[in-house]
């Protein structure tokens, strides 16, 4: 059947890491071996993995845009090639950074370069929208990291401010893979719009599980070391939704550890925003984003891809 996966192609993530194994080659040895480096450290590919289960929702064999996946992949490679330069991380997916191994300014270039090397590959395949998609989400995942930036230890920042960084940095990505491969799969305008929801939605409960995972999963599960996010002051959905309870002790308490003046480490500051529901509730909003991206799918036909999708969404609201 068109709308099912074929038995072979039921492992979407071994299908692309294969790809990048066998294929992927920039015209810079050093950018190619920095880039291969943070490839070869890991991660779910789930970008790549959604762009494939999007054609293949609209009835087109994934396997004939293993090209347009791997882009997704990079793009999301290059923004963290950026992100651990800007906030001077020391190891990503369990492995150096690629700041300490090639230094900042190879890195940054290394960033550049990839994106630069994917839009040419991109602009050179894929018809209009697909070029445009993509560019407009780079600029939107920038403008949603500078976002961030300007929250930093803004302790006042509403939901709905946290949610347009969350969907400008992370969400935008998931949505231009959904959408660009329901496009270049051949689904209709009907199935092209459900898929981007479903990218938002699901990217927006994305961003609020790896805020929930900084304070309560541990170091070598999660990549990186953990409360990373609170040591960067960064405003996440457990510290924007404890808040919001308006606990004024609780906030006195996360203004001096943002300030540096506190004396309650990073265990403390997460069982007070616990206490306050911070975490309760980035849970709830967590299943409730997911559900919206269950619901988006409504308009496209039965198939294992469509459930698949539904699966995805469904593990970001397990614990």
């Amino acid at each position: 059947m068109a709308s099912a996966l074929r038995s072979d192609e039921s492992n979407l993530h071994d299908l692309v890491e294969h790809f990048f194994r066998a294929t992927f080659s920039t015209d810079n040895p050093l950018i190619t071996e920095a880039v291969r480096r943070m490839l070869a450290a890991g991660g779910k590919r789930l970008r790549p993995r959604v762009t494939l289960l999007a054609a293949s929702a609209c009835g087109d064999d994934p396997q004939r845009h293993l090209h347009l996946a791997a882009y997704m992949e990079l793009i999301h490679v290059a923004t963290l090639i950026h992100d651990d330069v800007v906030d001077n991380a020391d190891t990503r997916r369990g492995v150096n950074a690629t700041a300490v191994d090639f230094g900042n300014r190879v890195s940054v270039l290394a960033g550049d370069y990839l994106f630069a090397w994917i839009f040419k590959n991109v602009t050179a395949n894929y018809p209009h929208p697909v070029p445009n998609i993509l560019s407009a989400t780079l600029a939107d995942i920038c403008d949603g990291e500078v976002l961030q930036l300007q929250a930093l230890g803004n302790l006042d920042l509403a939901l709905d401010g946290y949610v347009e960084i969350a969907r400008k940095k992370t969400a935008s990505l998931f949505a231009a893979s959904a959408a660009c491969g329901a496009i270049v799969g051949g689904g209709s305008a009907e199935a092209i719009s459900a898929m981007r929801a479903y990218g938002d939605f699901y990217g927006i409960a994305f961003q609020m599980k790896d805020d929930l995972l900084d304070m309560i999963a541990d170091e070598r599960s999660l990549g990186k070391p953990v409360g990373n996010d609170l040591r960067e002051r960064k405003m996440t959905a457990p510290v924007v939704l404890a808040l919001r309870a308006g606990n004024r002790e609780l906030y006195d308490a996360v203004a001096r550890f943002y300030g540096g003046s506190g004396n309650t480490g990073i265990p403390g500051v997460v069982a007070a925003l616990a206490r306050e529901g911070g975490l309760d509730n980035t849970r709830a909003e967590i299943a409730g984003y997911a559900e919206r991206a269950k619901a988006a799918l409504e308009p496209l036909p039965p198939s294992a891809a469509k459930e698949e999708l539904r699966r995805l969404a469904d593990a970001l609201a397990a614990e």
